[in-house]
C-alpha cells in the first residue's frame, strides 16, 4: 500500500456552495517526494491539512501506511508539518525549538541531545543552537523549522509553501537543500507550492490542481511536455505556453494551423487525431523556448516561418523575450542573448511544430 493514500477525499466548508477539496484520489509511495501545485484556492493546502490532521475531510478517507486516519488528532499521526511561517518559539532556543517536541513525548535527554545534533548536522545549523530566533536570518529559521521536524522521524514530512516568506537568492538555495536533504534522509515528502519552478525543481510527481480537483498527476518532464489539458500546459512553463485560436485546414493532402494572419504546416505524425477538427476552430499551443529567429532556425522552412512585429525586446542576461504580434494574437519567444531584433520591426520566426500542441475549443482538453 501506499505511504500515504486519498480516497476520494472532499471538504466542504459550512455556506460553501462548491467543495474546496473534491474526490481526490491519490497515493504517495513511500520515500517519494510529491508536489501539490496549483494557484491560491486550488485545495493544495486543504489537501495537505486533511493528511496532517488539522482539518477532518467531509467525505473520503485518508490513510497513512495501512491505518485509516481520518479520526486520528494530528498529534498520534506519524507525521511532521513544516509551514510558511516557521512557527518557531520565540522565547526559547534553536536547540530548545528542536527539542520541545520530543520533550513532550517523554524521550530521554540523551535520546534527545542525539536526535537535535543529527538533524543539526545535516542542516548545517550546529553554530545556531544557542541562537534565539529574533537572531537569525529567514533561511535560517527556515533551516531550524525543517530540523525541528526532522528530529522526531516521522513517517511522512508535509511543506506547506515553506519558502514563499524568502527573498528570490534565498529560495533558490533552500530549494536546493530541500532536495538535498530529501536524498538524504530518504522519507516519503508531500510538498505544496504555487511556485512551478519549484514543482520541476523537487518532485518525483507534480499534481497540478485546480478548483479542488487533481488536473494531472506525473512526473515533470510528462506535465511539461504532455500536458492533458489547457490549464495544466499554460500553468506549467516559465515564460507560460503560447496560445492562440485558429483553424485546422486542410490543403494538398497536408494539415495546416490557420490562426488568420499565420498559417502553420502541422508535421504528419499529428494528423491523425486532427482529422476529425478540420474546418473547425481549436487552441493551438507553442512554448516560448520552441519559437525562433530564422537566422538561427536550422530547421526554417516557408511552412513552419511566420512573419510577426516584434513590440518589446527584454533582455534577461543569458536569454531575450521578445513579444511578438499578429493583427490577431500575442506572443511570446526566447531566444538567445545576441539575438535581438528591433522593437517595431517585422522579424520572421520559425516554429518547431513538433513540440506543438492542441487544445478542444470547448473542453480544452489535449488532441496532441
Amino acid at each position: 500500500m501506499s505511504q500515504v493514500s486519498l480516497d476520494k477525499i472532499c471538504k466542504t466548508y459550512p455556506g460553501a456552495e462548491t467543495p474546496a477539496v473534491d474526490h481526490v484520489n491519490l497515493g504517495i509511495e513511500n520515500k517519494e517526494f510529491l508536489v501539490l501545485l496549483g494557484p491560491s484556492g486550488c485545495g493544495k493546502s486543504t489537501t495537505l491539512r486533511m493528511i496532517a490532521g488539522l482539518e477532518f475531510p467531509s467525505e473520503g478517507r485518508v490513510f497513512i501506511g495501512d491505518i485509516m486516519v481520518n479520526n486520528v488528532p494530528a498529534k498520534d499521526r506519524d507525521i511532521a508539518m513544516v509551514f510558511q511561517n516557521y512557527a518557531l518559539y520565540p522565547h526559547m532556543k534553536v536547540y530548545d525549538n528542536m527539542a520541545f517536541a520530543l520533550r513532550l513525548r517523554g524521550y530521554s535527554k540523551s535520546d534527545i541531545d542525539k536526535r537535535v545534533k543529527e538533524a543539526a548536522q545535516i542542516l548545517n545549523i550546529g553554530h545556531l543552537l544557542m541562537r534565539r530566533p529574533k537572531q537569525l536570518s529567514g533561511g535560517e529559521r527556515q533551516r531550524v523549522a525543517v530540523g525541528r521536524a526532522i528530529v522526531r522521524k516521522p513517517m511522512v514530512f508535509l511543506f506547506d509553501e515553506p519558502l514563499s516568506n524568502l527573498d528570490a537568492k534565498m529560495r533558490v538555495q533552500m530549494r536546493t537543500e530541500i532536495h538535498k536533504l530529501h536524498l538524504k534522509i530518504q522519507t516519503t515528502m508531500i510538498y505544496v507550492t504555487h511556485d512551478q519552478t519549484e514543482a520541476m525543481t523537487l518532485g518525483d510527481r507534480v499534481a497540478v490542481m485546480k478548483d479542488g480537483k487533481i488536473l494531472q498527476c506525473d512526473a515533470p518532464l510528462k506535465v511539461y511536455n504532455s500536458p492533458v489539458n489547457k490549464f495544466v500546459a499554460g500553468f506549467i512553463g516559465s515564460p507560460p505556453m503560447n496560445f492562440m485560436k485558429g483553424k485546422i485546414v486542410r490543403e494538398n493532402g497536408m494539415l495546416y494551423f490557420d490562426e488568420g494572419n499565420l498559417k502553420v504546416k502541422i508535421v504528419s505524425e499529428m494528423h491523425k487525431p486532427l482529422e476529425k477538427y478540420i474546418s473547425r476552430e481549436i487552441f493551438f499551443g507553442i512554448r516560448p523556448e520552441d519559437i525562433y529567429d530564422k537566422l538561427f532556425a536550422s530547421s526554417a522552412t516557408p511552412e513552419n516561418t511566420v512573419r510577426v512585429l516584434c513590440d518589446v525586446v527584454e533582455t534577461m542576461g543569458a536569454s531575450n523575450h521578445l513579444y511578438l504580434s499578429t493583427d490577431n494574437n500575442t506572443f511570446i519567444a526566447v531566444v538567445g542573448s545576441g539575438d535581438a531584433p528591433v522593437i517595431g520591426t517585422v522579424v520572421e520566426v520559425v516554429f518547431d511544430m513538433k513540440k506543438a500542441h492542441f487544445f478542444d475549443l470547448n473542453t480544452e482538453e489535449a488532441i496532441v
